[in-house]
């Protein structure tokens, strides 16, 4: 087996002295496994995988991703956060640049790209997600589907090794949330190191090589998906299938 990708052991995280987010968290993520997490809200689904970036700092317990463990070097970070690439709930994109300008704005800034070359780029990703005729407007003359196809781009043209997905469809309407995750399945399908906080099942099926379950800042169970959603060991697991699957 190769080293993986990203390890955390025994990783806590507290908010202030009592809020205990995350506890004695331990995941070992193989190069180009796909992970859906699950859990009910508050269970720390997004905080774990806001530390894998650093946008939240764990207090105890090592977290190493691609070789790099974090701590509080800034250089360290900032090597990790050009290969891990994050897609919000919100899409978080810039309303007066154009959908190019917004993806073309951090491989010229952050990676010190040529005009030109950042704009090959982009538009190739626009082309990946299927939105490249859209590349002149600006982000709220699109759909909340397109938005979000946009800012997936956007991770994407740092041409990262991980991508993280926190909620990515939670703030669309039904019929554009299909379109999304699409994009979403087509990524995955293309080798690329990923972990989604979702609540879609279906896309958990899907793509997955594993779910994990969280509940109260720890990880219940973790599965395959047949087995994690046809015979899930915890009751705290059925519980929360049975709510969201309706049976």
């Amino acid at each position: 087996m190769s080293e993986p990708i990203i390890t955390f052991e025994k990783v806590n995280k507290w908010y202030g002295n009592s809020f205990h987010v995350l506890r004695d968290i331990d995941l070992s993520v193989a190069k180009g496994e796909r992970i859906v997490i699950c859990g009910p809200s508050g269970s720390g689904k997004s905080t774990l995988i806001r530390c894998i970036n650093r946008l939240e700092e764990h207090q105890q317990g090592t977290l190493k991703v691609d070789g790099v463990e974090l701590t509080d070097d800034v250089k360290a970070i900032e090597a990790i956060r050009k290969n891990v690439g994050m897609v919000f709930q919100q899409f978080n994109l810039f309303p007066h640049l154009t959908v190019l300008e917004n993806l073309t704005l951090a491989p010229m800034w952050v990676g010190k790209m040529p005009k030109k070359e950042a704009e090959e780029r982009a538009m190739a990703q626009l082309k990946r997600v299927r939105i490249a005729e859209q590349a002149g407007k600006y982000p709220l003359q699109l759909s909340g589907g397109q938005q979000q196809r946009v800012a997936i781009a956007r991770a994407l043209c740092l041409t990262p090794k991980i991508m993280l997905f926190d909620e990515p469809t939670s703030a669309l309407d039904p019929e554009m949330i299909k379109e999304v995750l699409d994009v979403m399945i087509e990524l995955a399908e293309g080798g690329i190191t990923m972990l989604c906080v979702t609540h879609e099942m279906g896309f958990a099926k899907a793509v997955a090589n594993r779910v994990i379950f969280m509940d109260q800042g720890q990880i219940v169970e973790q599965n395959a998906p047949h087995a994690f959603f046809d015979n899930p060991q915890s009751d705290r697991t059925k519980d929360f299938l049975s709510k969201i699957l309706g049976h």
